[in-house]
């Protein structure tokens, strides 16, 4: 028998997502001012992909615990996902005001271990929330909104990097005087967020049976079994989809890390070394970032129509298909306003990345493990992430020639690849039978 979950009104699925605007704001900082900041202290260009390790290492380690953790947790006024959301938030707060003070790459380098620790903390939770809540009538709407949410809240971001340059001009220690604006507004905007979420969303309590099993005294190792366990269960689906990730989050850590670089060679034919001309190229990159973003919140909702009446999967090929149309005339713009039509094309693609893939996948998933598996799908965002950090330093150093336009290129082509991919998938259809027991 499957379980009846009641329809939530949009705005109490909005207000459930509200928290995602914040975590998002702080993963736009990492994207688009991090690198910069490794500019500014001094990194060289093959030093660039090993210094951003931190982010899918901590995703590799946090994301699935926390997932399994999550799966067996019970507060009485925080409820199963919740907690985790607000450690995260501190965690993200925390290192965002301590971000600027970073007197060396290596500070900067272990600081951003503790911002990406807290990130994954309370994202991962955020996505079994959806599969928690949700009927299967009104998951699409519920990933969707997150997409909205990663739109929004990076938007903000990439504005902050930006206009901010205009009001906080000068140095302070060693970086620019914006970026310590930019970062504490983001440690506001991530507290706040969250606790706003937490204020208005209840979870399901858990049945007196469930409630037992999760008092039992349980083995300190429990969360790595269940992980192992969970990762030999896994559905068919998964495995294809991690196929697909592969080569979709090699592609975009190759266009965050050289995006900046990218722009300042095409359009002010300058290096990190002219500080000016460079500080001049990272905000107008944050600018289209912020771009690539505002389309992202724009079209999110839209998809949910088209991936129910042509399919998640060939909806996320087209997309796909569109970013790498994006990211291959990229780097051989140069005037600097055509930079936003070739990044409308991502935009479209990162909405569908931040939902749909889940649609494709979550049929497959028993709810008793829903914290766990959206833990592993985020360990195939990751792992893609490591072997970017690990092998594009040597990739870009003797093919591409140290040129980060070329990288953008090279992630151009791997999107290709990645929605080839995708259409070879064969997720599970949902049977009318369970639409309709959900409904009723």
């Amino acid at each position: 028998m499957v379980l009846k979950k009641p329809n939530l009104s949009f705005w109490q699925i909005l207000n459930m997502n509200v928290g995602f605007f914040g975590i998002q704001y702080s993963f736009g900082l990492q994207q688009s001012a991090v690198t910069p900041i490794y500019d500014f202290l001094g990194a060289t260009p093959d030093q660039i992909p090993i210094l951003h390790l931190a982010g899918p290492v901590t995703g590799l380690l946090v994301q699935p615990i926390v997932g399994a953790l999550s799966d067996k947790t019970w507060h009485p006024k925080l409820g199963r996902r919740k907690p985790y959301f607000l450690i995260g938030a501190l965690l993200c707060s925390f290192a965002l005001i301590v971000f600027p003070f970073s007197a060396s790459l290596w500070m900067a380098a272990g600081l951003l271990w503790i911002l990406d620790a807290g990130n994954n903390t309370a994202m991962e939770p955020y996505r079994a929330l959806i599969a928690d809540r949700l009927n299967n009538n009104q998951q699409p709407l519920g990933f969707q909104m997150q997409s909205f949410f990663t739109g929004f809240g990076q938007v903000l971001a990439n504005l902050s990097l930006f206009i901010f340059p205009f009001i906080f001009i000068g140095t302070t220690g060693s970086l620019p005087t914006w970026v310590y604006a930019s970062f504490f507004f983001g440690a506001l905007c991530s507290i706040a967020s969250v606790l706003w979420s937490i204020s208005k969303t209840k979870e399901i309590h858990p049945t007196d049976d469930e409630l037992q099993k999760l008092k039992e005294k349980r083995d300190v190792f429990e969360p790595l079994l269940e992980i192992f366990s969970a990762i030999k269960d896994m559905p068919k689906v998964m495995w294809e989809l991690a196929l697909v990730y592969l080569f979709q989050w090699y592609a975009l850590f190759c266009y965050w890390q050289n995006s900046s670089k990218s722009v300042a060679l095409s359009v002010w034919n300058a290096s990190p070394e002219d500080k000016l001309a460079y500080s001049e190229a990272v905000s107008w990159t944050g600018l289209v970032n912020g771009w690539y973003n505002v389309v992202t919140f724009l079209v999110a909702f839209s998809l949910v129509k088209f991936a129910k009446k042509f399919s998640p999967k060939k909806v996320h090929a087209f997309c796909l298909m569109l970013a790498a149309f994006g990211f291959l005339a990229f780097p051989h713009i140069q005037d600097k306003n055509l930079l936003f039509f070739a990044i409308t094309g991502f935009g479209i693609g990162w909405a569908s990345m931040m939902g749909i893939p889940y649609l494709m996948v979550v049929s497959d998933i028993p709810k008793e493990r829903y914290g766990v598996y959206m833990g592993i799908i985020n360990m195939m965002i990751v792992v893609p992430m490591i072997l970017q950090t690990i092998s594009f330093g040597f990739v870009l150093k003797h093919f591409l020639n140290n040129d980060p336009r070329h990288a953008i290129t090279f992630a151009g082509v791997l999107l290709v690849i990645s929605a080839f991919f995708t259409l070879l998938m064969k997720p599970k259809k949902i049977s009318k039978t369970k639409f309709l027991t959900e409904k009723s």
